[in-house]
């Protein structure tokens, strides 16, 4: 049991380095691609919210099928579909072919997003502690991996299409590969005998708790500021502070880093000091960083906000998606693809919010959005506590 538990455990690492090497794949090609097809900025900017539209129909639709079906069929399948369907931007020639090649391949992302997520909720109920933000860190592996694969892709004179299409096959390999380690089914919850555990699951009793709803809103106001960190701390370098661009792109580097570093923390903290203060103290570092990025007057004060920023999001996501998944073990994929789901929305829409907000004030107070924010975060990470999900047993030492 111990041996295919940890099997389990690194099955599923695979399969977060696999997601973020594949969606990092299509990232480092998008220059490339865009020439290729002979679209705008603005065209591409409008071809990436189809790609969000795709992911966020996949969640829903394998966050069903992996409660049906188990997440042994349903995330070696998406992954093996989403590594097929890879190559299929890079073979695009116009915006209509780029159209649909980034809405099934934004599906096929998705389910692959949502369907590992809930096997990771069970292997982390099995481990009886906090397992999920190491999850959620080796996704940014998956993305160094893609950036070093592409780079040497370009260097070596491959297209798009072969570059993207030798990563899939490796993709569907890998996603193979790995499925034998996967768990058969959701462990039993601990508590089942209780009057909580004896429950029907939320769709058999008809609808979603309110509580998965508020965790999904929280998921959505979390990845609004990182998807706004991803696209703007570069630029607020730059336009805000003056430095070179060179530079500037420490910013987002900086505030990738502590992000990584921190989710690979943060499963520590939570075993010791519990997911409600990993949510609470990291919204409130999180409100401090990005505060300190408003008024910074110096570049070196900016790093170190963006630093805070990074740190103090880091532990959060996984939280949420731990608590969704957890809340009733026999819906966990559903609940998780709603959470996931909004999270995503927030994730496009933290960019958007923050480029209409420049027409009217300038780019830093703009960040006064993202500190309201984490501040309402932290001051609902009590959500956390509802709920018989997050008592276990300990976890076997050997383990």
């Amino acid at each position: 049991m111990e041996h295919s538990l940890r099997s389990a455990r690194v099955a599923t690492f695979v399969y977060f380095i696999l997601c973020g090497t594949l969606m990092g794949a299509w990232v480092v090609h998008i220059p490339a691609i865009e020439e290729r097809v002979g679209v705008s900025h603005a065209t591409l900017g409008g071809l990436l919210v189809l790609l969000g539209l795709g992911a966020f129909i996949g969640m829903q639709v394998a966050g069903r099928l992996t409660d049906r079906l188990g997440a042994r069929v349903v995330v070696p399948a998406s992954g093996v579909l989403c590594g097929a369907t890879l190559v299929l931007p890079g073979l695009s020639r116009d915006a209509w072919t780029l159209t649909g090649a980034l809405l099934v391949f934004g599906f096929c992302n998705g389910c692959l997003d949502v369907s590992m997520n809930a096997h990771a909720v069970h292997v982390e109920k099995a481990y009886g502690r906090p397992v999920m933000s190491a999850f959620h860190a080796t996704f940014s592996v998956g993305g160094v991996i893609a950036a070093l694969v592409g780079a040497a892709a370009a260097s070596a004179g491959l297209s798009p299409a072969a570059g993207m299409g030798a990563m899939g096959a490796l993709g569907i390999v890998t996603a193979l590969a790995a499925s034998r380690a996967l768990l058969p089914s959701a462990p039993p919850s601990a508590d089942s005998g209780s009057a909580e555990g004896e429950r029907a699951p939320a769709t058999e009793r008809g609808g979603t708790p309110g509580r998965i709803w508020v965790l999904a809103a929280l998921a959505l106001m979390i990845m609004l500021c990182e998807g706004a960190a991803n696209d703007w701390s570069a630029l607020h370098m730059k336009d805000v502070l003056g430095t070179p661009a060179s530079t500037a792109a420490f910013a987002y580097g900086t505030f990738a880093a502590t992000m990584t570093i921190g989710r690979l923390l943060a499963d520590r903290l939570a075993a010791r000091f519990g997911p409600v203060a990993v949510l609470r103290h990291g919204s409130a570092v999180a409100a401090v960083g990005i505060a300190l990025v408003t008024i910074a007057p110096w570049a070196w004060a900016a790093f170190l906000g963006w630093a805070l920023f990074g740190l103090g999001l880091s532990g959060c996501v996984p939280q949420l998606f731990s608590a969704a998944g957890h809340a009733d073990p026999a819906a966990a994929g559903a609940n998780v693809s709603r959470v996931a789901g909004l999270g995503y929305v927030g994730m496009l829409a933290g960019p958007a919010v923050i480029g209409w907000l420049t027409h009217l004030v300038a780019l830093n107070h703009t960040f006064v959005l993202l500190i309201l924010l984490c501040a309402v975060a932290a001051a609902a990470a009590g959500i956390l506590r509802t709920g018989s999900d997050r008592t276990r047993e300990p976890a076997p030492s050997s383990l």
